[in-house]
């Protein structure tokens, strides 16, 4: 180990959990202690560059791929560090959060990889944040098993070669956690928490397991934001003294300035990238949030009709795969968010053919693997990757020297010939309240109307109810989106809930929090920059 341990860090305002102290010792504090002394001043930099750039996004209404980084782009030499034998067949992964259930299920999933999800597919609790991580080190150590209170029945891992690779996704650099606080009373950030105590716990486990500390990365919006975080990867080791390149790092593109980035991103984390990622909520997010005042070229359509067939769509998704490749990177595609239905065999058969359909696009492009939400879709994932890969574990030899994507391509918006409909700005505010009052319940990933929500679609949502009202946007009835319109569709969906559940569930639940929460986000002049935050404020626990 390296240096004296600095102050310990303070647990504030959180209830003590069983087997907390499993997680937080006092040498695993110490640990984050010392990232957040290091790291967190340039993380706090690299926000306050985040406004800077929107800002400047506000005043062009535009966006380019860098002049100053030019040469890293145009350098045909470089690549990726090899990825490890746990990591070199990614071609199904499912994502989740990291309860005991769903830590057995996505193990045993059949999948190659569970995306271990402390983030948009989890509600900050203390917690989930601290028995998530207990979770993992029982998973690791297969001492783990669950019993269904409710049906009775029991969970319990398969033999070690059947389990799913583990690649954990800590928060985004934006979210601090409030129960961890330093000397002076700062809070600690999120990503830094989970990072730290995952990697603390479990590095050597792993490596003891023939695997290593994987990571998916979200939210990065910069090049530099890569930078801080392969400067964490390369202290982390040195501390706990396991050789440099064991980390491995996938980088979610799901913002649109990050998307101008691609190699760049690769290039700061090269020892320690392992792919690229097209996370498609976050990214229509992304482009509703920096270009929200730049008129009605920039208005997107309902979020269910902006597939990815759409051309600004493609464009991102087509340079992913070629910057990848070019670099020796593994390209992973999109979320079936489909939740198969037990009851309407109908429901399932039209779904299942949209999500091979989708599955099928993508593995045609040349992506190494994908995303599901749900078990039963690992198999129809499986069957459209295995028809394009065969015995191979990836195709990165197809290098797409075809795709050729200019700067405007990504931001076409206006290419699509969908319009905004009422029915979307229902769904939107179904979607917005019914996912809220979920998460302000400790739930991040929810199921609404057969589809697995989580923090990026409710994101989208509340955006483009935003951009709607903001651009004055007439919709397909003729109906011009205000404030006005806008709370009125809400007031009845939540008198719908109220008849749906029943008055006894209604007032058990956060329903009318949720209802104000979403109107709050949405309708404000000042955007908040991410609906988490504020919802951080109302989470307890």
């Amino acid at each position: 180990m390296s240096a004296p341990a600095p102050s310990p860090l303070a647990i504030v305002d959180a209830e003590p959990l069983p087997r907390q102290e499993e997680v937080l010792t006092d040498a695993a504090l110490a640990f984050v202690a010392e990232l957040h002394r290091r790291f967190t001043p340039r993380r706090d930099e690299l926000l306050a560059r985040r406004a800077e750039r929107r800002a400047e996004i506000a005043r062009t209404s535009t966006l380019d791929f860098l002049p100053e980084t030019a040469q890293i782009r145009e350098d045909p030499t470089w690549r990726v560090a090899p990825a490890p034998a746990a990591l070199n067949d990614r071609r199904v992964e499912i994502t989740g959060p990291t309860d005991r259930k769903m830590t057995i299920n996505a193990l045993n999933s059949g999948a190659r990889v569970w995306l271990a999800d402390f983030e948009d597919a989890s509600a900050p609790t203390w917690e989930n944040v601290v028995l998530g991580q207990l979770n993992l080190i029982d998973a690791y150590t297969r001492s783990i098993d669950f019993t269904d209170p409710a049906s009775g029945k029991s969970y319990a891992l398969k033999a070690d070669e059947e389990l799913a690779t583990v690649v954990m996704r800590p928060r985004g650099w934006h979210l601090n956690e409030r129960h961890l606080t330093d000397p002076d009373g700062r809070p600690v950030p999120g990503a830094l928490v989970d990072f730290g105590l995952y990697f603390f716990h479990n590095a050597q486990r792993l490596l003891d397991l023939g695997k290593g500390p994987y990571f998916y990365l979200p939210k990065t919006e910069s090049h530099l934001e890569a930078r801080l975080w392969n400067d964490v990867f390369v202290f982390a080791q040195d501390y706990v003294g396991i050789p440099q390149g064991t980390v491995r790092a996938t980088v979610l593109i799901e913002t649109i300035t990050a998307a101008y980035e691609m190699e760049e991103i690769l290039y700061e984390l090269r020892d320690h990238a392992s792919g690229l990622n097209a996370g498609r909520w976050d990214y229509l997010f992304s482009i509703v949030k920096n270009f929200r005042d730049g008129g009605p070229r920039f208005v997107l359509p309902d979020r269910n009709a902006v597939t990815m067939t759409a051309p600004f769509m493609r464009a991102y998704t087509e340079l992913l795969v070629r910057t990848c490749h070019k670099r020796g990177a593994h390209a992973i595609g999109g979320m079936a968010a489909f939740i198969p239905s037990r009851r309407d065999a109908e429901v399932n058969k039209v779904a299942f053919e949209k999500v091979r359909a989708d599955k099928d696009r993508e593995a045609g492009d040349g992506f190494d693997g994908s995303w599901v939400a749900h078990p039963d879709l690992v198999p129809l994932a499986m069957e459209s990757f295995d028809r394009v890969l065969g015995d191979k574990p990836h195709q990165k030899d197809r290098l797409r020297e075809d795709v050729d994507v200019k700067a405007e391509d990504l931001i076409a918006i206006d290419s699509l010939d969908a319009k905004p409909s009422y029915a979307g700005l229902v769904n939107a505010v179904q979607v917005g309240i019914r996912y809220i009052e979920a998460w302000l319940r400790g739930l991040g990933a929810v199921a609404i109307f057969n589809l697995m929500e989580d923090a990026a679609t409710a994101e989208i949502s509340r955006s483009q109810i935003w951009q709607w009202i903001n651009a004055g946007v007439v919709l397909d009835n003729g109906e011009q989106v205000t404030a006005a319109l806008a709370r009125k569709v809400a007031a009845e969906e939540l008198a719908n809930i109220r008849a749906e559940i029943g008055e006894e569930a209604f007032t058990a639940g956060n329903w009318q929090q949720a209802h104000d929460l979403l109107l709050k986000v949405a309708l404000d002049e000042d955007y908040a920059d991410f609906l988490t935050l504020p919802a951080y404020e109302q989470l307890k626990g």
